[in-house]
């Protein structure tokens, strides 16, 4: 073919490509491997020597022109497609502004909080504690011996080096009533373990000791994941020590805790006798069903009651480790879920839902 007829068929092809792979096509027709600028090189072994230079520029010109025009098309075939895109992509900035996502809390500290604020309304100091502990703190100075169930690897997280994951927060009441006997010892003022009221004087001889009113929240650990339990979960203890506490006074405060918790004046309770290593005499408390008011449904199993927490008055064993003298001074301590009281509270049927992160479920307590 002549060159200018190639150039011109070129220029008609290119205009008439609508697209970028039709555009591919044509370009592959021109200057492709066997296309028609590459053909027109092949012909110059045939040429005379005098001849080869002179069409070679020729052809090598020509094949400028169409690379010229490729691009040129190219060019304007994407420049049509971003117009289109931005077209149908079009903003009107004239809309108002969506604003900003209100933030909220998750369901689990909104009912730590609110325990919290419950206790502390009455006297208790919030106390906190390491998450790994030794095995003396979370089983032996709570009097759990060596052969008790809560130390098998099925319920208890044991890391290299004899430490292990707090399998609750009990451990944080030894830790303070520790700190506490030893600053009850000191010739100087001491403020209390966990930087609350301060005392003007250490305690010696006959006199007694200030009262202990702690509450400790926190994360705990064991293996356990299923519809009510996750391996890690939160719990909140209690601890009241003094002279003159007794289960009555137990009874009494856990039951205006409840009842404020759940907003119900005549909330129906129950104690029934259980075992814990670390109180005796022990008991489960019960609450009547919030869910059904009593009346029975699956939440409660059909029986109108619901079980929340566990209770007693702390075992002498346990006052013997920290040195408080058990023959003077009495004590009550409690433990209770959070997450049970969140799912008894905000209608909740699965304690997964509290640790997946589903945007769903949280933004309901936004």
């Amino acid at each position: 073919m002549n060159l200018d007829e190639i150039l011109k068929d070129a220029e008609r092809e290119f205009a008439a490509a609508a697209s970028l792979p039709i555009l591919d096509q044509v370009k592959a027709r021109y200057l492709g491997k066997s296309g028609a600028i590459p053909s027109q090189m092949k012909t110059l072994g045939a040429l005379p020597a005098e001849e080869r230079k002179a069409a070679g520029a020729r052809i090598n010109q020509a094949k400028d022109q169409v690379e010229t025009l490729l691009r040129g098309r190219r060019d304007a075939i994407q420049a049509a497609e971003l117009e289109r895109q931005l077209a149908a992509e079009s903003l009107d900035v004239t809309l108002p502004g969506r604003g900003e996502a209100v933030a909220g809390l998750h369901p689990v500290t909104r009912t730590m909080q609110r325990i919290e604020a419950l206790f502390a309304s009455i006297g208790f100091e919030v106390a906190d504690g390491p998450e790994i502990e030794t095995d003396f703190y979370n089983f032996t100075a709570l009097n759990i011996p060596e052969n008790h169930p809560a130390r098998a690897m099925h319920d208890t997280f044991y890391l290299e080096g004899g430490n292990l994951l707090r399998t609750h927060t009990s451990p944080v009441q030894v830790h303070y009533m520790q700190n506490f006997m030893k600053l009850a010892g000191s010739p100087q003022a001491f403020l209390s373990p966990s930087g609350g009221e301060r005392h003007e004087a250490a305690i010696s001889g006959g006199e007694s000791l200030p009262p202990i009113r702690i509450i400790a929240p926190g994360r705990v650990y064991r293996c356990d994941s299923d519809v009510t339990h996750t391996p890690m979960f939160h719990q909140v203890e209690g601890l009241w020590v003094d002279e003159s506490v007794s289960f009555a006074d137990l009874k009494g405060i856990l039951t205006d805790f409840m009842a404020r918790f759940f907003e119900r004046d005549n909330l129906p309770v129950r104690f029934r006798p259980s075992f814990f290593p670390f109180t005796e005499p022990s008991a489960e408390m019960d609450i009547g069903c919030v869910i059904c008011e009593g009346a029975g449904c699956r939440v409660c199993s059909h029986t109108g009651w619901l079980e929340v927490l566990g209770c007693g008055m702390v075992h002498p064993n346990v006052f013997g480790h920290v040195g408080i003298d058990a023959e003077r001074y009495q004590g009550f301590a409690f433990g209770l879920g959070v997450e049970r009281l969140a799912m008894l509270r905000y209608g909740v049927d699965d304690l997964r839902l509290f640790f997946e992160n589903d945007m769903r479920f949280l933004k309901q307590f936004a």
